[in-house]
């Protein structure tokens, strides 16, 4: 079979667009979980396919290859956690590594299998036909992992409540219909007291917070059980369990402090907004001043984003939006923006793609909880349900939330509320704009009415 001219033919008669090679000393690798096939371009080497073993000695042999091979480019298949050593220890090593999204390959027509991966990758990035996914600065991919840590320690703890919340229910102890919380102050109180073997419920009332509605009575009701061995002891595991998490969130957090201390590049303190109260589950510490001095801005203004959305953002991806040319591509990147699916003229589909993002996660939280504010925003996302479904609504909020963002990194200016009131306003003036052009276009005037007179 003849080899296909690598050349695009435009049509009979016209020039031909050639491809050109924009990486001549690109290698590729395709990521294994027990070795790495790794491809050079043929005239490097007598053998330019090679198979590493995973282990560490290995992969510095892969790195002095690729060094002894005159390469200065890596592309590689982001698959599963199996690329991170790898990745590491050849930026290190100073090269240029992009992590390639494994559907941008194989949506590229031409040979693809397993022991030809390697090459195909190589001869994709050394015309260019490939582009890196973007990863954060080293120090900003410590506080990533440390905050995504810290997440996972939290899920694990609301699990120990939930084994509480079971506990309490074998034993037909309906504490949870009085109070709202188990893992709350009163809830803990009263937990750890039954633990220690105390059953009247009048005295375990008077345990309870000012600020719980439910009378002693109707406490002390509730904590009328049956006090079965068994689910006593699944109860204690449940608080010991509760208490182990706790520990080492407290060593979680420190370690976030830490590393967003080694972080800063601004100096003073965020000026005084609105008072809000500190999120459940924020890191003990002064997270709003150490996120000023990070970004130099303070991200807590937005409506809708407290510390732990503003560090989760900035965790996945960090102060520099420089490989962001605009806010719509930062947009795109979190998955947050309309598709583009458009054929002949016609729009097929404007969903927006799946993306497991972090960031984007934070933020649709975020714009959910805009649903009572009083705020520019607000009004925003308020508006946005009246016109569609609650999820688009979220994620169009979402998306507004994270222009906000990138435009204050960027431009390093603060964030001021106009208001519910200026957002309706300025909406009315768009509204009538629109109303006025229509009606000039087709030969009319559009004319205010006077208000009416109000009759006593």
């Amino acid at each position: 079979m003849a080899q296909r001219n690598p050349s695009i033919s435009l049509k009979p008669g016209k020039s031909r667009v050639a491809l050109t090679i924009t990486h001549p000393n690109a290698a590729g690798i395709d990521i294994g979980s027990g070795s790495h096939f790794v491809a050079v371009p043929p005239d490097r080497d007598d053998e330019p396919v090679r198979e590493f073993p995973s282990f560490t000695v290995d992969l510095t042999a892969l790195a002095d290859w690729l060094k002894a091979c005159r390469i200065d480019t890596v592309a590689m298949e982001s698959t599963g956690v199996y690329w991170i050593p790898l990745f590491e220890l050849l930026e290190s090593r100073g090269f240029t590594v992009l992590l390639i999204n494994a559907r941008h390959v194989k949506n590229v027509s031409g040979r693809k299998s397993d022991v030809l991966d390697c090459q195909w990758i190589q001869q994709l990035m050394t015309y260019g036909l490939l582009r890196g996914a973007f990863r954060p600065a080293d120090q900003v991919c410590v506080l990533r992992s440390l905050w995504r840590q810290r997440g996972m320690l939290l899920r694990n703890q609301s699990r120990h409540v939930q084994h509480m919340q079971k506990a309490l229910t074998q034993m037909n102890v309906q504490l949870a219909n009085v109070i709202s919380d188990v893992a709350g102050e009163t809830g803990q109180k009263i937990l750890r007291a039954l633990v220690a073997g105390e059953r009247d419920g009048h005295v375990l009332a008077k345990m309870k917070n000012a600020r719980i509605r439910a009378s002693g009575d109707e406490i002390a009701k509730s904590l009328q059980g049956n006090w079965r061995a068994e689910h006593l002891f699944a109860l204690k595991q449940a608080l010991d369990g509760f208490d182990f998490i706790g520990t080492q969130l407290a060593e979680c957090d420190r370690e976030i402090e830490q590393q967003l201390q080694r972080l800063q590049t601004h100096e003073g303190e965020p000026a005084k907004g609105k008072q809000r109260g500190r999120a459940r589950n924020a890191p003990k510490f002064d997270l709003r001043t150490q996120l000023f001095k990070m970004c130099g801005v303070d991200l807590t203004r937005i409506d809708g984003i407290d510390v732990t959305t503003a560090l989760a953002v900035i965790s996945e991806t960090g102060v520099d939006m420089s490989r962001f040319p605009s806010a719509g591509h930062f947009a795109s990147w979190l998955g947050l923006c309309p598709g583009t699916r458009i054929t002949g003229g016609k729009v097929m589909s404007g969903k927006t793609k799946r993306c497991a993002n972090h960031a984007a996660q934070a933020l649709r939280l975020a714009a959910a909880a805009l649903r009572a504010s009083q705020s520019a925003l607000g009004a925003y996302f308020r508006r946005m349900c009246s016109r569609m479904d609650k999820p688009k609504a979220v994620t169009a909020t979402a998306h507004k939330l994270a222009r906000l963002i990138y435009s204050m990194l960027t431009k390093g200016e603060e964030y001021t509320d106009q208001g519910q009131d200026y957002y309706e306003e300025r909406y009315r003036e768009r509204v009538l704009r629109q109303l006025a052009q229509r009606a000039t276009k087709m030969g009319m005037k559009l004319v205010a009415a006077e208000e009416p007179e109000t009759v006593l």
